[in-house]
């Protein structure tokens, strides 16, 4: 195995892991129970991402607290919006979650799709995913990326206590995405700054804030988080042009 694929390695098994031990646990879990539990994981996630979004929107000048590259994160989210939208990147992951469905034959009452979906996203447009993936291609240190499974493996396991077994398939886009980006590290490197970094982050930090509100609201508004997804892109571009 590539030591450079160790981190998210290692992050995968957690989420099956954590997967799998939520489904055990669904399954003696009341109605209610199972409710309560999806909005105390809409509140975490709400704070995960306005977290995520303050540390890097925040800054000290000149002595005072300021904030920065607002403007840059509202134009990422307008613009990846209406190429998500276009495109519809929601749909499809949908197709891909309803697909997934049906070969193995799920419960047709099951949230599949609605699990596979949030649970790709969440653990997946975090600053820990993108920093963490670097790390372990172009330095080989995994540390943060075995951190990033400990939370992944909770969140997955209360994601699929709650909505379902969809939610343990998210490995498969995390695998791919976080190993994509550890391999490709050592190539783009010597191109990404710090600012790069900091714009992608705190735009993914966003998304998980947005997909905090779906939980806390989702039987009022739904909002199409995955077809914010091209957003994480447009701080790179930007500052790549510039």
């Amino acid at each position: 195995m590539n030591d450079i694929l160790t981190g998210t390695v290692v992050n995968t098994a957690a989420v099956v892991g954590g997967g799998l031990v939520g489904l055990v646990i669904k399954k003696g879990l009341p109605l209610k129970l199972q409710e309560i539990l999806l909005q105390a994981l809409g509140v975490a996630t709400l704070f995960i991402g306005l977290t995520g979004v303050l540390s890097k929107q925040l800054v000290i000048k000149s002595g005072q607290l300021q904030s920065d590259g607002i403007m840059l994160m509202v134009a990422s989210l307008i613009i990846g919006t209406v190429i998500g939208e276009i495109v519809d990147i929601e749909h499809d992951l949908g197709l891909l979650g309803d697909k997934a469905k049906k070969i193995l034959k799920m419960d047709e009452n099951d949230k599949f799709s609605e699990a596979f979906v949030t649970a790709t996203v969440v653990i997946c447009v975090g600053a820990m995913a993108i920093i963490g993936s670097f790390e372990d291609g172009i330095n080989g240190n995994s540390t943060i990326l075995f951190t990033k499974s400990i939370l992944d493996g909770v969140l997955v396991m209360i994601f699929a206590s709650t909505m379902g077994s969809g939610a343990v398939f998210s490995a498969g886009p995390l695998f791919l995405y976080q190993g994509g980006l550890s391999l490709a590290a050592a190539s783009i490197a010597p191109y990404l700054t710090s600012q790069m970094m900091n714009g992608m982050s705190a735009v993914g930090s966003v998304l998980i804030f947005v997909i905090g509100v779906n939980l806390m609201l989702g039987k009022i508004i739904h909002i199409r988080v995955g077809n914010m997804l091209p957003a994480i892109i447009v701080p790179l571009l930007y500052y790549a042009v510039n």
